[in-house]
């Protein structure tokens, strides 16, 4: 798969202060990546590199198979549509009219304005003073100036930031519906997790400016399985069963909890304590959700540091 975004151990330091350390960014064709790590952890810093806004200290960076420079910058960067921080736009102007001014800076067709307008969900708004909208609509009216030109990446920094829950909802449909919708690939940073969790397919892990984990959501969660519990007619009958593997399971009433097994060992396993007569009722994995993987990431990332 042709990966879109990439970095190589790329650096930005201020002072002693390390915003990036060796960052090695790998965002895969067609695909929609969250950016995830708390407040300070360096992803804006790592957006702003990406968009030629702040000077790396060290490392690569490649968008759309070539290596971003000072000469290339422009021709990359009208490929590129972006939402850093706050949306800009003249809040005395209505959302078309804003729109035309970026198509013109652009040089893109204003006959684009109805398709980004209709993307966003603004066209009914089209004709309303920017002003007199609300901050979602004013993100949504962000992202539609960043999709003018048709852009074959999106980068987007925290756009359900400030949202009350209901924006963030909105949002939330919007970004999910982007991909079929504009055909590009997006790279979402957030500190929001459950939302990334809904959202993404590739998600990267930061945390004091390194990368911490990288990957398929899917991997990231198959290979952070939780505990796995048995109800049981008999739990008595089992746990000679569990002992014999070397297992101590943790008992409450008619349930035992037992660690987190391969799937070839937990088949087995069943197997024989269903032999045994204890009587498997019900058989559940904890699932951690994003948020417990991210804290146990970063936990170990400060036990590393």
């Amino acid at each position: 798969m042709q990966t879109v975004i990439e970095t190589r151990d790329l650096c930005k330091f201020y002072g002693q202060q390390k915003a990036v350390d060796h960052l090695s960014l790998h965002v895969p064709q067609a695909s929609v990546y969250g950016f995830i790590g708390p407040n300070g952890a360096g992803k804006s810093t790592t957006m702003k590199m990406l968009l030629g806004l702040i000077h790396p200290t060290a490392g690569q960076i490649f968008l759309l198979g070539k290596e971003l420079t000072q000469s290339n910058r422009l021709q990359l960067l009208r490929k590129t549509g972006s939402l850093i921080e706050s949306p800009s736009g003249y809040l005395h102007l209505t959302a078309e009219e804003n729109l035309k001014i970026v198509a013109d800076l652009k040089g893109v067709s204003r006959k684009e304005i109805g398709r980004v307008l209709d993307i966003v969900h603004l066209t009914r708004d089209r004709n309303r003073k920017v002003g007199q909208y609300s901050l979602g609509m004013k993100q949504r009216l962000g992202i539609a100036m960043a999709l003018l030109g048709n852009p074959p990446l999106l980068i987007l920094d925290e756009p359900t930031n400030g949202l009350d829950p209901a924006g963030i909802q909105e949002m939330r449909a919007l970004l999910a519906e982007m991909p079929q919708a504009t055909g590009a690939t997006i790279l979402i940073s957030s500190h929001l997790l459950g939302e990334m969790e809904q959202l993404v397919e590739q998600v990267g892990i930061l945390n004091h400016g390194r990368m911490l984990f990288e990957g398929p959501l899917h991997d990231l969660q198959r290979h952070s399985r939780g505990a796995l519990t048995m109800r049981l007619l008999c739990p008595q009958k089992a746990l000679p069963v569990l002992r014999s593997q070397g297992i101590r399971p943790k008992q409450k009433a008619d349930t035992l909890t037992i660690p987190p097994l391969r799937d070839e060992l937990l088949a087995g396993l069943v197997q024989t304590i269903a032999d045994s007569g204890a009587g498997i009722v019900e058989l559940t994995r904890q699932t951690k959700s994003l948020e417990e993987i991210f804290l146990s990431l970063t936990d170990a990332d400060k036990e590393v540091k």
